[in-house]
């Protein structure tokens, strides 16, 4: 008869299971390691089985994120609305920055939704880890679930803005057309664009969590060279070709031009201007047109990011939340 002084066997297993490793003992019993990280197939399966789980998560927390604002919801609207407020009395009344764009109130606007929308995904998938390890820790699941999550957010939180967007449009003269259509398919372009963005800096954020406090600082950068609120052709066509080609690539000018092309197909052509002059008597941009090779461009942007940012978001799924 043992008691609570007798000392604990720790020795080898005895028995069948006698001189077996660890290793062996695990792969006998079909034990695994906890966090494992699955193959990248079998991980975009589990993703893919979480699809409701994204979806309610999603929803869950932008219903939550103003209950405690009186005006609830209607910050969704009125947030990106004040910014073009802001926006249009210092760039376009003070600097006059609407001189040279047709329907600029509408341009603008346009541009602010749209830049606005991979900003705060960007933004929030930075913090997705590191603000959610009560969760990761508590719960098994591809840790991927969470930056695409937030990402569903902000989409849904544009897709609510668009309405207000749709009636400033109309408000400024503009009349629906065909080009509307093209909103859907730029719209899932710059979706999967900002989704692999955020699963990048998910990854970083969570193991450098002092990113999070640089990220405004980037993200205001990238806003004021991407002509959100004024048109850059003027101030870089003096620039060397290449660099001008370069230029051209940045993905956030690329998405809202295609959104502002989408919305008023008017402004980007010239042969609506006879002589280079709005009907205000404004002298155009030269570079008005929309290039005809910017869908291309959009979809390389697209899928290179999200491929990338997945691939490198999956690499580190074993060490989200450890530590």
């Amino acid at each position: 008869m043992s008691t609570l002084s007798d000392p604990v066997n720790l020795s080898a297993p005895r028995g069948t299971d006698a001189g077996l490793t660890p290793k062996q003992l695990a792969d006998k019993y079909g034990l695994s390691v906890s966090g494992k990280r699955p193959s990248l197939p079998k991980y975009i399966g589990q993703l893919w089985a979480r699809r409701a789980f994204i979806s309610s998560f999603a929803t869950a927390r932008l219903v939550a994120q103003y209950t405690t604002a009186k005006l609830g919801q209607l910050w969704q609207v009125l947030t990106p609305l004040l910014n073009c407020a802001v926006f249009y009395l210092v760039f376009g009344v003070i600097m006059q920055s609407r001189d040279g764009v047709p329907v600029y109130i509408a341009w603008l606007c346009v541009g602010v939704f749209v830049f606005q929308f991979s900003q705060s995904a960007i933004q929030a998938g930075t913090r997705s880890i590191s603000d959610n390890l009560g969760l990761i820790r508590a719960l098994h699941f591809p840790r991927a679930s969470l930056p695409i999550a937030f990402t569903v957010i902000q989409l849904q939180q544009l897709m609510i803005s668009m309405v207000v967007l749709v009636a400033i449009v109309l408000a400024n003269d503009i009349r629906p057309a065909m080009t509307w259509l093209l909103i859907i398919p730029a719209l899932v372009l710059q979706s999967l664009f900002n989704t692999g963005l955020a699963m990048v800096m998910a990854r970083i954020g969570a193991k450098t969590s002092d990113i999070s406090q640089l990220m405004p600082f980037l993200l205001r950068t990238w806003m004021y060279v991407s002509g959100v609120m004024y048109s850059v052709s003027g101030y870089i066509k003096s620039w060397p070709t290449i660099w001008q080609t370069v230029y051209s690539w940045n993905p956030a000018t690329v998405y809202m031009d295609l959104m502002r092309y989408a919305f008023m197909p008017d402004s980007f052509d010239k042969s609506k201007y006879p002589g280079g002059y709005d009907a205000a008597g404004h002298k155009l941009p030269e570079a008005l047109n929309l290039p005809h090779h910017i869908w291309i461009m959009a979809g390389t942007w697209a899928v290179v990011a999200f491929v990338i940012g997945f691939v490198f978001f999956w690499k580190s799924e074993e060490e989200y939340g450890r530590g």
